[in-house]
């Protein structure tokens, strides 16, 4: 508590203009809505003040936990000890030259695909429905509907642990299965990306995204609280329908429940807690394991 509260005052003094918070609930920063409460939450407003942020945090050696829109996380109910940083503020889209756009790491990806839709640019369609932000996508490597961070982004800024910004460039983000170089090094923090985008006509480009959306709508149950796909796709089957012919299609544990809609998607039906939420986790992935011999990976970053 007393290095909490050195941290605190140690951010205020170095940059007063950034908001921080003590004590902030983690259920309303994450899509799952669950979640204890974060020692410190921190939200920056450009890329400077997260970077000072970063010096400050990791100078009082407190825990650090990088967070943009929450939408593939599944939060302890005892919430996090250290400070969590949120880049929700950054969120700067603009168009530059040769059908590119420059998006900042906080940016929610379907206001990327509408900025890139009224520009006349196709690509980044798939992402519309994506409820997350650049950052963790680049982190993951989100996809959707055979499209991928992968096609689109062709430079990344990125801090290392040292507060020093650098760029990758195309092979260079070894993007890879819900993988990149982000993952293999996780002090590293992104910055901003570029996305190499086609033109293309805009009334095509949105009757595509709102095929898309029509998809998600009829087949996900975007009425509940959830973190998207919950497992990996095995290598030649798909987790939604492991599950369901496994008779899991509806079981509960709490208000933790796999989806009557989606066997894919566990959602949390009210008040669901982390760890009701992990003891449906493990029965999924035992009785999949039990039926069919196949061991499925949660997608979801579990925060302890």
């Amino acid at each position: 508590m007393e290095k909490t509260k050195r941290c605190m005052a140690a951010l205020h003094e170095a940059a007063p203009e950034i908001e921080v918070m003590a004590g902030e609930p983690m259920c309303r920063h994450t899509t799952f809505a669950i979640g204890g409460a974060a020692d410190l939450f921190v939200v920056p407003k450009t890329p400077e003040q997260l970077a000072k942020a970063l010096q400050v945090i990791r100078d009082c050696g407190l825990p650090l936990l990088m967070l943009g829109n929450g939408s593939n996380m599944l939060v302890s109910d005892a919430g996090y000890r250290g400070a969590v940083v949120c880049t929700t503020e950054m969120d700067d889209v603009r168009a530059v030259e040769e059908n590119r756009l420059i998006v900042q790491a906080g940016a929610l990806l379907s206001r990327v695909s509408r900025y890139a839709q009224r520009a006349g640019l196709t690509g980044a369609e798939f992402a519309g429905g994506i409820p997350g932000s650049l950052g963790g996508a680049v982190f993951m490597n989100a996809g959707a509907y055979d499209g991928q961070m992968a096609a689109i982004v062709e430079q990344t800024e990125y801090l290392d642990g040292s507060g020093t910004v650098h760029t990758l460039t195309g092979e260079e983000h070894c993007f890879a299965y819900r993988g990149s170089a982000f993952r293999a090094h996780p002090d590293w923090v992104v910055l901003r990306s570029v996305l190499r985008l086609q033109p293309g006509d805009p009334a095509a480009i949105l009757d595509k995204m709102n095929d898309f959306a029509q998809r998600r709508r009829d087949k996900q149950p975007l009425n509940y609280p959830s973190a998207g796909s919950t497992f990996k796709r095995p290598e030649g089957y798909f987790a939604g329908r492991l599950i369901e012919d496994a008779g899991l299609k509806g079981v509960s544990v709490g208000a933790a429940q796999v989806s009557e809609k989606h066997a894919g998607f566990l959602i949390n039906r009210g008040g669901a807690t982390c760890e009701e939420m992990l003891r449906l986790i493990e029965l999924v992935q035992q009785r999949v394991r039990e039926k069919f011999g196949v061991e499925l990976e949660c997608e979801v970053r579990i925060i302890r």
